[in-house]
């Protein structure tokens, strides 16, 4: 049974594995001070162009999420997402245990928009509620959907004029980078938000997410937060050779790449086969409409997650393809659908 869960069912791809093997016997120095995570940190200056952001390697991204917002954010302030962030249901309320509200907002696409993002503030106006502060998003969302570089824009001018923080969750990052439709690069993301990540877990690594710190008041003292947190890793190099493998001759992009080609091809097989779906994405995550039956016959063969009833006789699943889907599963599960 080949599973469409999620992007992260595989281990890692070969040439981080080779990686990791051929400098497994030396000797290098902890908690990232290591030749691979600096290399590893200069490779993304680099792509993003800016020498002057911290890069920071952390295991996972509600590890990242959590130790970023907690640290960010004083005691009294609250961040703001949509109601299907990461952050808001499936993270089990990490970010409220750093001692801060969640504010979550209605979207049909999981997307925010600055005219959400008001409404809060307008809710929010003394000293008897918590103050909004941060604005958290992911590209891609949660519904596969991503962010133009305009609508970037927009919301980024929009935090800026009213003193909040722009954070960016990029787990999937790669996918919505390559997409035809984004026009988004890592330096755009830089350019445009105050911190985002760069996930890697999903993205062809066995774990690591790379977070990039440019607004310079949230630098200060951020490697005590990772400790604190759990997070700083005393055999760092684990994730520096990893990401200085992804990021070297693009195989970071390339991986990705492979994802949306395989949700594409997924998703043409499934439009001609007269399927509807819950929501346009561009990126390795699709979510088809289909009969409550056909889905219980496909579970027989395949895995993916029942996302969404949609009326009595239909629901939408979500499948996600990655950096390691055959080309052969993805014809299976269409000549199945067409069968």
């Amino acid at each position: 049974m080949y599973s469409f869960k999620n992007d992260y069912s595989e281990g890692a791809h070969p040439r981080i594995l080779n990686a990791l093997m051929e400098s497994n016997m030396v000797q290098e120095e902890g908690y990232g001070y290591d030749r691979h995570t600096q290399n590893a940190i200069s490779k993304i200056k680099d792509m993003i162009g800016n020498q002057d952001i911290d890069v920071h390697l952390i295991a996972g991204g509600t590890q990242t999420n959590l130790t970023a917002i907690g640290a960010f954010l004083r005691p009294h302030e609250a961040c703001v997402c949509v109601h299907t962030g990461h952050i808001a249901v499936h993270e089990t309320g990490a970010i409220e245990c750093t001692g801060h509200k969640v504010i979550t907002v209605d979207s049909p696409d999981g997307k925010i928009t600055t005219g959400k993002i008001q409404d809060v503030l307008n809710a929010h106006t003394d000293e008897h509620c918590v103050k909004p502060k941060l604005v958290y998003i992911s590209n891609p969302t949660e519904l596969g959907t991503i962010y133009t570089k305009s609508e970037l824009e927009c919301i980024s001018e929009f935090c800026k004029s009213k003193g909040l923080i722009l954070y960016a969750d990029g787990a999937r990052l790669g996918c919505a980078i390559c997409a035809k439709e984004s026009g988004v690069t890592l330096s755009d993301m830089c350019r445009l938000t105050d911190a985002f990540f760069i996930g890697a877990t999903k993205n062809g690594a066995l774990l690591g997410e790379a977070l990039v710190i440019k607004n310079e008041v949230l630098k200060e003292d951020f490697r005590y937060h990772i400790k604190q947190r759990g997070a700083l890793l005393a055999k760092g190099r684990l994730l520096g050779i990893q990401f200085e493998e992804l990021f070297n001759d693009g195989l970071y992009f390339e991986l990705a790449s492979h994802a949306n080609e395989m949700a594409r091809l997924l998703e043409g097989g499934l439009k001609d086969a007269g399927c509807g779906f819950l929501v346009d994405s561009p990126t390795n995550q699709i979510f088809p409409i289909l009969e409550n039956n056909l889905i219980e016959k496909l579970e027989k063969k395949f895995r993916f997650y029942s996302w969404e009833k949609v009326d009595d006789n239909r629901s939408a699943i979500r499948l996600v393809t990655s950096w390691a889907t055959p080309k052969d599963a993805v014809l299976e599960f269409i000549r199945e659908i067409q069968s």
